[in-house]
């Protein structure tokens, strides 16, 4: 568990991250806006997601697998939500969510849009060490596209993995530290093709497998799957591809 004093001395907000995400906080749900990627990249993601829980709780080919809820009597927490691309999805799988952002504007979109859906979903302006820190524990913990806008990297992963409970399993997903990443993941996506807004991504701060897989070994957890996300120029759609782990990859750990 992250301790008081420890969240007390550090953060992992980068208040001008999360001053950057508030300031388009009502284009989260736009499909033709500046977050038009992660919509094309959410049914990927949310299939990577699923079958990753289900294999981790129930086996391949049980029954529960192929229910249409299968996350079911299972606890998750979506940090860094943004507005909810992962979070709604997730309930509507029957897992029961909780969902956390530093950024006030964009609890208050992601929580809107969900009561109009009819979606129960517990969302919160709060933390990652900050829910660690209250002892919170979850079946499933997401941190998707946001490990690489924290402040404090290794608090971060100390939160994650305080929040995962015993048996549970852990999921990550960023971008590679690569040539190849700066090309698409900034010069493309943010200076050509202008997918996201200038300013985004900091090619520093992203992460390499490898490091990703240390700092969680470190912490006791072993990593049970790592997958590639990859873009078709021609037809603009993501798929997974575990060999091509250049730009975006997924991480799923257990404790």
């Amino acid at each position: 568990m992250v301790s008081t004093a420890a969240q007390a001395s550090a953060s992992t907000v980068d208040d001008a991250e999360v001053a950057r995400f508030s300031a388009i906080a009502d284009e989260w749900w736009d499909t033709r806006g500046k977050f038009a990627p992660l919509h094309k990249l959410n049914p990927v993601r949310i299939e990577y997601l699923r079958d990753q829980a289900i294999r981790h709780f129930y086996g391949v080919g049980t029954a529960d697998g192929e229910s249409a809820t299968p996350l079911n009597n299972l606890s998750l927490v979506d940090i860094g939500c943004g507005g909810g691309l992962i979070a709604e999805p997730m309930a509507r799988l029957g897992a029961k969510v909780t969902a956390i952002d530093a950024s006030e504007t964009n609890v208050r979109v992601a929580g809107l849009h969900a009561q109009a859906g009819g979606l129960n979903i517990d969302y919160r302006a709060t933390t990652a060490e900050a829910l660690a820190a209250d002892g919170a524990q979850f079946d499933i913990v997401l941190a998707l596209e946001i490990i690489e806008h924290v402040a404090d990297i290794s608090l971060f992963y100390d939160a994650l993995t305080a929040l995962v409970k015993p048996g549970g399993i852990l999921i990550l997903s960023t971008l590679n530290r690569t040539a190849k990443s700066y090309a698409l993941g900034i010069i493309a996506a943010e200076r050509l093709l202008r997918w996201v807004p200038r300013g985004t991504h900091s090619w520093s701060k992203f992460i390499r497998p490898s490091e990703m897989a240390n700092a969680l070994t470190a912490r006791q957890f072993s990593v049970v799957d790592t997958c590639g996300l990859t873009l078709n120029p021609l037809n603009w759609q993501f798929s997974l591809n575990p060999k091509d782990l250049d730009v975006n990859y997924l991480m799923a750990a257990k404790r």
